[in-house]
């Protein structure tokens, strides 16, 4: 009976020593990658107080920019895809196309928007990419023209002004199209007289959808419709 109780008593000792020593080193141990992650951040030293593009102080949205159609020459084919010539473009080839065949392709351009903390815009275009063949060049424009639509439509003027440079005048007009967009136009003084106590006037835009998501459009100045 005496040698079982020390022998529990010892069992006893050795459990709590050895919830002592863990305990103990996971007070020690060092934060794991996600963990310094997390603490970076706390500390200040994330991507905003870096300085990289995406600031507290900078909003940045992408927007579709504009399509083209140009013909095309079916290269090499890589399983499901096909490489387009000249430009060595990977496409999926989806109406089984052959190398050589010709064809026309839809392709896109994007553009990235950025204000900073002064109201300064600052716009970057990406490449052309390719999003679709067509076998003839009028499927290729048909489906382009229910993506880039001319629309006539009235605009908010913000203000109009003049500069003066050694004797000569320059006149501009500030305007907000219907995305929200701010844009400045010279004009000639006739549009300037005839636009400086209007607050909307009649323009024609040029509506640029997405083609993944065709309610997000990016409306652009093509003239004056009056």
């Amino acid at each position: 009976m005496k040698q079982e109780r020390v022998l529990l008593m010892a069992l006893g000792v050795g459990l709590i020593l050895c919830i002592v020593w863990f305990i103990g080193s996971t007070f020690d141990r060092k934060p794991t990658v996600m963990q310094q992650n997390s603490f970076s951040t706390n500390s200040g030293s994330s991507a905003a107080a870096s300085g990289s593009p995406m600031t507290a102080h900078s909003n940045t949205t992408i927007v579709p920019w504009d399509y083209k159609v140009e013909e095309a020459k079916v290269g090499d084919l890589l399983g499901e895809d096909m490489v387009l010539l000249p430009n060595n473009e990977l496409i999926f080839n989806d109406q089984n196309y052959a190398t050589g065949d010709q064809v026309w392709v839809l392709s896109y351009m994007n553009a990235e928007m950025s204000t900073d903390a002064t109201g300064r815009n600052d716009v970057t275009l990406s490449a052309w990419r390719p999003i679709k063949t067509f076998k003839t060049a009028e499927e290729a424009k048909d489906d382009m023209a229910q993506l880039k639509l001319e629309i006539k439509t009235e605009i908010d003027i913000i203000g109009v002004y003049k500069t003066e440079y050694q004797g000569r005048f320059r006149h501009f007009a500030i305007v907000q199209l219907p995305s929200g967009h701010t844009i400045k136009q010279p004009i000639q003084e006739d549009r300037y007289n005839s636009l400086k106590d209007k607050k909307q006037t009649q323009a024609v835009l040029e509506e640029v959808h997405d083609y993944q998501s065709y309610d997000s459009a990016m409306a652009k100045f093509r003239g004056w419709a009056e």
